[in-house]
């Protein structure tokens, strides 16, 4: 029989290190020192705790004094509840053809909320005001589904960053239209060290309606929240939860997460660490010779690259990175690398001399 602790062994590689998504690293040692913090005795359930009341208050002074929040299990979970509770039943929601929520979530805005996802093209996974407007006035005829909401994914899947000024004017057409505006900000932290500015500064201030804020790809382990501008903004948001199968029982566990991050500038140093080791790989791809360039501006934590397919596929077994575009061009690929909160400058040497041997074989 296994003795007590061994369900407390690894059952992994701990110095395995990899670009494939910030979801593969680990949880930041303070994160996971206030865990267990928060481990002793018995507290209220279902957010009747310290924990998520102290915050409840952390996150207004991000957001702002009248902003609430509702911590939840997962990021699809935060957008599904968040959205929901934007839209009445028989509108839709607009977003990006680049847009998380439409290609990494298996439809679950669709089966859960019943909402129609419509896409606005885009190149650079940045949604233009104009392209917004003219979706919205198309959407009001008697056969169509009238657009509720416009969801922005910051930043976004392509590594790209909506600037302030950019989303004043989306926020601007879209109330103008009667459409609320979300964020999903899964890398929400990534985006504001890169524009210089803060969470709020970046998205309530500007009068964004509602806010998916992540910190499971930023230093946290199961770190969710969303963020509200008021509670007129998003009625029904604590209803909508539950209906989603988003109520956490035990939320002290997911509060102190995220208080961990948010109540000082851990959010703040994990996002930079991150960028900056994205911007130290994009240097070193650029190094590498003719057959290997970045393809789009680095801005956040995401390196996005073009390579020969066989140099990908041998190096993505020895340093694990994504495929983002298989044919991207006869014989190329395009390869996203994503650092994360912990990625070093160690890890980022070792990931270009596997590139330079494979690209040298």
């Amino acid at each position: 029989m296994p003795g007590a602790g061994a369900a407390a062994r690894p059952r992994h590689d701990a110095a395995a290190r990899g670009f494939a998504s910030d979801n593969a690293a680990g949880m930041h040692p303070e994160v996971l020192a206030a865990l267990v913090a928060a481990n002793g005795g018995h507290v209220g359930s279902y957010g009747t705790d310290p924990y998520t009341a102290a915050l409840q208050e952390v996150l207004r002074g991000h957001f702002g004094p009248g902003s609430r929040s509702a911590v939840l299990l997962t990021g699809t979970g935060a957008n599904v509840v968040a959205l929901q509770a934007l839209t009445r039943r028989w509108e839709s929601v607009l977003c990006s053809t680049e847009a998380h929520v439409l290609h990494d979530e298996g439809g679950a805005l669709e089966h859960v909320g019943g909402t129609k996802l419509i896409a606005l093209p885009t190149d650079d996974g940045l949604v233009d005001p104009a392209d917004l407007e003219r979706a919205v006035r198309r959407a009001q005829g008697p056969m169509a589904a009238p657009v509720g909401a416009l969801t922005l994914t910051q930043s976004t899947e392509l590594g790209t960053v909506y600037s302030a000024q950019h989303l004043r004017e989306l926020v601007g057409v879209a109330h103008g239209l009667g459409v609320r505006v979300h964020v999903d900000g899964a890398r929400l932290a990534n985006a504001a060290v890169a524009l210089g500015l803060g969470l709020g500064e970046l998205t309530t201030h500007l009068g964004v309606d509602a806010v998916s804020l992540g910190g499971t790809k930023n230093g946290g382990g199961l770190a969710e929240v969303v963020v509200v501008r008021s509670e007129e903004a998003a009625p029904g948001l604590e209803r909508l939860r539950k209906q989603s199968l988003q109520l956490v029982s035990k939320a002290r566990f997911v509060s102190a997460q995220l208080l961990a991050l948010f109540e000082d500038d851990l959010w703040l140093r994990n996002a930079a660490a991150a960028n900056a080791a994205a911007a130290l790989l994009a240097r070193g791809v650029e190094e590498l010779g003719s057959r290997v360039r970045t393809t789009r501006p680095v801005r956040a934590n995401a390196v996005f690259a073009s390579l020969p397919a066989d140099v990908a596929e041998r190096a993505a077994a020895r340093a694990p990175f994504h495929v983002w575009d298989p044919h991207h061009a006869p014989g190329l690929v395009e390869a996203r690398f994503v650092a994360s909160f912990d990625t070093t400058g160690g890890d980022v040497a070792a990931l270009l001399g596997v590139l330079r041997e494979e690209l040298a074989r």
